[in-house]
């Protein structure tokens, strides 16, 4: 793959968006790429939680590939927010937690790409805006419907709709972002959070992160009946007996076997 780069850490999977003569732009190509990389990752099943970065020092992503878009007919444009979609679902919905590592520009599509993750960590340096009908056109893989969950529906009309650009600290203030940090840190806080997360039965991070996307996506009674159902799944796993006997007799549990 030439757009995506993949790089494991123990438990924690580095995808790298790899385009960074135009700012890690998202393309069919880089689309294509990176879904190929999660494709890869879901496999790799000693891996607990990954980290999407975008690789050089100016951007995370600087939007869309404006040059491509340019050449869209009505046909192209819908088959590629319907690409481009699926490919951002495949993150919203991956087996395990996805964190963004924002550095720089973070633009239309590099906001998507954000906004399909689980949680999102800001380099001081980073800039965050949606230029979208600036240029005469509209969000087309899902920043629309994410950003509204996230921030609320004010903010995400105002910020869709003015095309304002916000820093770090503002992305902080409303919600979009869960941390702000100095940029020559960025990675290695994304990384403290990543382990945070891989440290935990990895069962039940994914069959939470799984609840959280069902109680978000449908209505009280069928995400509770989904929570329930999950949480009686999760006492059929070694790791919960496992975790409980450790917790009731006092002792520390080594490490979780997945199983």
């Amino acid at each position: 793959m030439e757009y995506a780069l993949i790089e494991q850490q123990g438990h924690v999977c580095t995808i790298t968006i790899n385009f960074p003569k135009k700012l890690n732009a998202v393309s069919t190509a880089v689309l294509t790429d990176l879904g190929e990389a999660f494709d890869q990752v879901e496999k790799m099943k000693d891996v607990y939680c990954v980290i999407v970065k975008g690789a050089g020092e100016k951007a995370f992503v600087g939007g869309a590939d404006i040059k491509e878009m340019s050449e869209f007919g009505f046909y192209e444009a819908r088959d590629y927010a319907k690409f481009g979609g699926a490919v951002l679902e495949k993150i919203h919905q991956f087996r395990v937690p996805v964190i963004a590592a924002i550095n720089g520009y973070c633009l239309g599509g590099g906001v998507e790409v954000a906004l399909a993750c689980d949680m999102r960590i800001a380099a001081e340096n980073a800039k965050f805006a949606f230029p979208e009908v600036s240029l005469g056109i509209m969000t087309g893989t899902g920043g629309s419907q994410r950003l509204q969950a996230i921030v609320g529906e004010g903010r995400a009309r105002e910020l869709l709709l003015t095309c304002d650009r916000i820093d770090a600290e503002e992305a902080y203030r409303i919600g979009l972002v869960n941390k702000v940090v100095p940029t020559e840190k960025l990675m290695e806080e994304a990384m403290v959070m990543a382990e945070k997360v891989a440290k935990n039965g990895p069962i039940a991070v994914a069959t939470m992160k799984k609840a959280i996307n069902v109680a978000s996506e449908t209505d009280y009674p069928t995400s509770t009946e989904h929570m329930i159902l999950s949480f009686g799944s999760l006492f059929t796993t070694q790791d919960a007996h496992d975790a409980l006997s450790a917790f009731v007799n006092k002792e520390k549990l080594d490490h979780f076997n997945n199983k």
